[in-house]
């Protein structure tokens, strides 16, 4: 880095963003605004999580598309539905998400509570990278009407309303009618939502690096209902059929945006999805070799940790049976982590 926004007083100032609900994060948030301070980086905090972080060393700003404004950083404590959260304030802002996962799996996190010291220095040192995760601008419309123009960085669904009914979709590519479904909903992903709903539905792993729109059914009563991957220009589209008479022979259905941004759709709307125009930046730390969990990690060891894959065996292209065992010990303790979040606390 070679240099970065100001505040108001002139120096460092990052924004951090909080997943309130959750007890433990509130001590985390007081612990890397204290450590951010004496390394010389203020924070700005949300009014509508200022009164429960309490923190007095943190300026509060109100909850609007400036709150991020002039900020070198986002830094979200929390899982990674605070992230996407976060991301509504971030990128307007062009500033990066950094995040302190407390959720259960945590995909687009950076690092975890015990990570804070790692983290803080290298956020004081400048030392990050940030990567461009490329986002979909969304279009929803009925009889040639705009009913909503919103965006995700994970995907747009386009659900059926009504659990007892199914839905009744003509999906199309680059303008051309593909198949129809009947199904209860459909997919429009990105390569970072990949690993989120798409995954869920039973669509494939994309790299981050890779620039690709996914499509994925979501149970498709159809002979051709397979994922598919196309063209980050091309433009994918849903049609909510509809019959004569304005009566229709399905449930109507909705639109969510990273299960964040909800639009009504009745029969006969159309839902256009594209590459964004605007990318969501993320952080990421340098690797440390000696930490717990993998911060800066590629995208392969982040898999394994985040999902516990088996990886024992593995040698390398050395042929190394330390790495082997450094794979088999890393899954242990995957595995035990799991196990401990499993059993009961004794909280209600």
């Amino acid at each position: 880095m070679t240099g970065w926004p100001a505040d108001s007083a002139g120096g460092r100032v990052v924004l951090l963003v909080v997943h309130t609900g959750r007890p433990e994060a509130l001590p985390v948030a007081r612990a890397l605004i204290g450590r951010l301070a004496d390394a010389g980086v203020g924070a700005r905090v949300l009014a509508s999580e200022a009164d429960l972080i309490e923190s007095p060393a943190a300026a509060v700003v109100p909850v609007t598309d400036a709150a991020a404004s002039g900020a070198e950083m986002v830094l979200v404590v929390g899982g990674d539905g605070t992230l996407l959260r976060a991301a509504e304030l971030a990128r307007p802002a062009r500033a990066p998400l950094l995040g302190v996962n407390l959720g259960h799996v945590g995909f687009l996190a950076e690092a975890e509570p015990e990570d804070l010291s790692a983290a803080v220095a290298s956020i004081a040192a400048g030392k990050y990278s940030v990567e461009r995760r490329m986002t979909v601008d969304v279009v929803a419309r009925t009889n040639g009407e705009q009913l909503a123009a919103t965006w995700a960085l994970n995907e747009a669904t386009v659900e059926k309303a009504a659990r007892e009914r199914m839905l009744d979709l003509v999906i199309e590519v680059d303008g051309r009618p593909l198949s129809r479904w009947g199904c209860d909903g459909v997919v429009f992903a990105t390569p970072t939502g990949s690993t989120a709903y798409a995954f869920s539905a039973g669509g494939p792993v994309v790299w981050p690096e890779v620039e690709a729109l996914l499509m994925v059914p979501i149970s498709a009563h159809a002979l051709f209902a397979a994922p598919m991957v196309v063209s980050p220009e091309s433009v994918l589209a849903a049609e909510v059929i509809g019959v004569a008479g304005g009566q229709s022979e399905t449930a109507g259905a909705v639109l969510w945006c990273d299960g964040r941004r909800m639009v009504e759709l009745p029969p006969g709307s159309r839902v256009e999805v594209r590459r964004g125009e605007l990318p969501v930046l993320l952080a990421r730390l340098p690797a440390l070799a000696d930490a717990e969990r993998p911060i800066g990690a590629p995208f392969t060891d982040r898999l394994v940790e985040k999902f516990g894959l088996p990886v024992s065996g593995w040698r390398g292209r050395g042929g190394s049976a330390h790495a082997s065992q450094a794979r088999r010990e890393a899954s242990k303790r995957q595995a035990g982590q799991r196990q401990a979040d499993e059993e009961p606390s004794g909280h209600a």
